[in-house]
């Protein structure tokens, strides 16, 4: 179980904080759901759960034990919007090996297959995947190092309605095993499977129920 206590976000640049008392609790085994608009904190507070940033205020917690920015970058993998446009390898076995050189032919092998992408040659280059297929490779890179919980920064954004319905179906398969803890503007696609959720505004977080936000429409413009 990973908590957040108090958590405050205040960089000296900024006349306010980004990031206002943040309790969080993202459990195991469940998609947690966080919607908010743009500039209500939400890429910020990944990459503090990330281990890229450091809150100004507060604690993050996994079982009770307090985690430093440097234990966080081990517990999640971080997948970022648009994350093909991160992609340094050539074909699709180089980037699952990026900081990996050791890694064996299972253990690729595994990951592709919890992604729907075992069918691929190898030798195939990322930039030639469609979207969808991208963002499945992103989220295979992030499996191969064997995080304790997903973090997604808008993974449906800029697909289409069918990338899009295949890539909840993903993600409602590994949240079996994962704990998930997705940030998006657009709620849509994502609330039939989600178990928990927040707004996330003006960075101020606010638990809500699934079936409110879906009563109340699919864009966070109407929350």
């Amino acid at each position: 179980m990973l908590y957040l206590k108090n958590l405050d976000y205040h960089p000296t640049a900024s006349p306010s904080a980004i990031l206002k008392a943040i309790d969080l609790e993202v459990a195991p085994q469940q998609l947690n759901l966080v919607v908010g608009p743009s500039g209500s904190g939400k890429s910020t507070l990944l990459e503090i759960l990330a281990g890229l940033a450091r809150q100004t205020k507060g604690a993050v917690y996994w079982r009770d034990r307090e985690l430093l920015p440097e234990q966080l970058r081990q517990l999640g993998g971080l997948v970022f919007q648009f994350p093909e446009r991160h992609f340094c390898g050539h074909s699709i076995l180089e980037e699952l090996r990026l900081g990996h050189p050791e890694l064996g032919s299972d253990r690729v092998r595994e990951a592709l297959e919890e992604v729907g992408l075992d069918g691929f040659p190898l030798h195939t280059s990322p930039h030639a995947m469609s979207g969808g297929q991208q963002r499945r490779l992103a989220l295979a890179v992030q499996l191969i190092r064997q995080p304790q919980i997903l973090l997604l920064d808008e993974p449906t954004a800029g697909l289409d309605w069918s990338m899009r319905r295949q890539l909840v179906g993903l993600l409602a398969k590994l949240k079996q095993h994962w704990s998930l803890l997705v940030v998006t503007h657009d709620a849509g696609d994502l609330l039939p499977i989600a178990d928990r959720c927040w707004t996330l505004d003006v960075g101020v977080l606010q638990s809500v129920t699934p079936e409110s936000l879906q009563n109340k429409g699919r864009s966070v413009a109407s929350v």
